[in-house]
């Protein structure tokens, strides 16, 4: 019911849009030369020899016309020369439609040489109508697209992931948009139903729901300032308190008792929400504050679920608690710098992972540090440094603080046919007390080729994890730290639907690679898992 009513909503918008685009183009928009072909005129009884009007003019008869080939010769000299792939999609707020007559716009007197925002009037294509046929569920992927203004500096939007981090300019940017007033409206999901089988004599099988629903609205000013606001829930504790199957996977409790391990804990209702305000310094520069709660503190890789080089994959990473768990955070505030390419941000944040009720939103203070540096050198490359000090993370192991360190580098490319993503990513945390303070690192290779509705993924990963190990939860100390391994492979494809809908069907099969000291646990050196899911997309 809710997809027939989606359905026809969208269907109801796309036709007014479509009568207001066709009278505004009767109308030829107020001011605006348009190239039209030439009235039809009665063919001539005789062909005429074409010759210059000085040397025999035309007595006989009155003056006619100027010959047409002079108009269409105009026209087809200035035509050319708009290419809207490079014009400057301003912010990505648009302004309402205005009812006053547009100024003139002789496209071709426009010197398109010039960068797009100096051809471009403040806000740039800000006051595009995006409710219009071809704007409304637009593939931001497209050529132009990335030149829309993020909505925390003068800079494409294809940058921005989840909370305040950066990934490479060239990425896909997919989401259903349309405009409302002075706000530009952003919408994307994604619902899986996923089947999950995992050997060894600690897996498990399981059918869940999982996925994200994201809505965004922004509003760009005529000074250049930008404001945001975004909402993300997920269905993921519709999975149960346990989660799902997950060899090698650990953090966080079922129950505030029971520690998870081999499973991956469900996300909580609320993901985000927050709000931002970025504040023009200069053409290419400026500062901005977040706030969410939830939200993202300014802390390793963009969240895996919003990484293009595992996007296509429902399955979490078993180095999720090394570099982006803290994408859920009850607290957070981020002040940042945008200097052209380079980013310095810093965050105040409540360090503590979200406890076994995933319905609630958490209170708790501010308390933790986060740091990070990012730098995008290229549009197809995206690299990070972070640090951070947080309190308390895990709810069984109370005045155990952590320290965290991740570096990673992201690169996508776009093809004739799709693209290719791909990342490299390393974390490390230290854990007070346990072990005298030793670091444990984590690796993660992530990487994705779309070819047309085609998608090949996979992952490799290699943690030290000493969390593997059943411990009383009042001793807060940790057990022997096993370097653990897991690799998958996946394929995945699209099917379309009409308007902003999709569909996915995949599946991947992954291997585990056990230590010694855990085989009798597991009972195998090289236990498998296999997934197999279906994706119903927003977009």
């Amino acid at each position: 019911m809710t997809k027939i009513v989606l359905r026809t909503a969208v269907a109801s918008i796309a036709l007014v849009s479509a009568g207001m685009a066709s009278a505004q183009h009767a109308g030829h928009m107020p001011g605006m030369t348009m190239p039209m072909a030439a009235p039809k005129k009665p063919a001539p009884k005789k062909p005429a020899v074409k010759k210059p009007a000085v040397h025999k003019p035309v007595a006989k008869k009155p003056a006619a016309k100027p010959p047409a080939v002079n108009r269409p010769a105009a026209m087809k000299r200035a035509a050319p020369t708009v290419d809207h792939s490079k014009m400057d999609m301003g912010g990505s707020a648009m302004t309402p439609p205005a009812t006053a007559a547009i100024p003139p716009v002789d496209h071709g007197q426009m010197d398109h040489g010039q960068p797009a925002a100096a051809a471009t009037p403040p806000g740039g294509h800000e006051q595009m109508d995006m409710s219009k046929p071809g704007m409304a569920g637009m593939d931001h992927s497209a050529p132009g697209h990335a030149d829309m203004r993020g909505a925390l500096g003068p800079y494409p939007s294809t940058r921005e992931a989840s909370g305040t981090a950066w990934r490479p300019d060239s990425s896909e940017h997919r989401g259903y948009m349309t405009r409302s007033g002075d706000w530009m409206l952003m919408l994307h999901g994604q619902l899986d139903l996923v089947a999950d089988t995992q050997g060894s004599r600690r897996g498990d099988g399981m059918i869940f729901p999982a996925g994200m629903l994201m809505g965004m609205a922004t509003r760009s000013f005529a000074n250049g300032d930008a404001l945001q606001f975004k909402a993300m829930v997920s269905p993921d504790p519709l999975m149960g308190k346990k989660g799902y199957p997950l060899l090698l996977a650990s953090g966080e409790t079922a129950d505030g008792e029971t520690r998870l391990i081999d499973r991956q804990h469900p996300h909580d209702l609320f993901m985000e929400l927050s709000a931002s305000y970025a504040l023009k310094l200069s053409a290419k520069s400026s500062a901005f504050l977040y706030a969410g709660l939830p939200g993202e503190p300014a802390f390793g890789p963009p969240a895996f679920m919003h990484r293009q080089s595992i996007s296509v994959s429902p399955e979490a990473p078993i180095t999720h608690h090394w570099l982006d768990s803290t994408h859920i955070s009850f607290g957070v505030v981020t002040a940042g710098l945008v200097l052209d390419r380079v980013k310095l941000e810093a965050s105040r944040f409540n360090g503590r992972e979200p406890d076994q009720h995933r319905y609630n939103i958490e209170t708790g203070p501010l308390d933790s540090t986060a740091i990070r540096l990012s730098w995008n050198p290229t549009k197809e490359v995206s690299l990070q440094g972070s640090w951070a000090h947080l309190e308390e993370p895990e709810q069984l192991e109370p005045g155990v603080d952590q320290k965290r360190w991740s570096a990673s580098a992201a690169y996508t490319r776009p093809t004739s046919s799709g693209w290719w993503a791909t990342s490299l990513a390393w974390g490390r945390k230290t854990i007070k007390g346990a072990g005298g303070g030793q670091g444990q690192d984590a690796f993660a290779h992530e990487s994705s080729v779309k070819r047309g509705a085609w998608t090949l993924f996979g992952r490799g990963e290699v943690t030290e994890n000493n969390e593997l190990v059943e411990l009383d939860h009042e001793d807060d100390s940790h057990g022997e730290t096993f370097r653990v391994g897991k690799a998958s492979l996946g394929l995945a494809r699209d099917v379309d639907f009409d308007g902003p809908f999709g569909m996915t069907v995949g599946a991947l099969a992954s291997v585990n690679f056990i230590p010694d000291g855990l085989r009798d646990a597991y009972g195998k050196k090289h236990p498998l898992g296999a997934i197999a899911f279906l994706r119903f997309k927003i977009d």
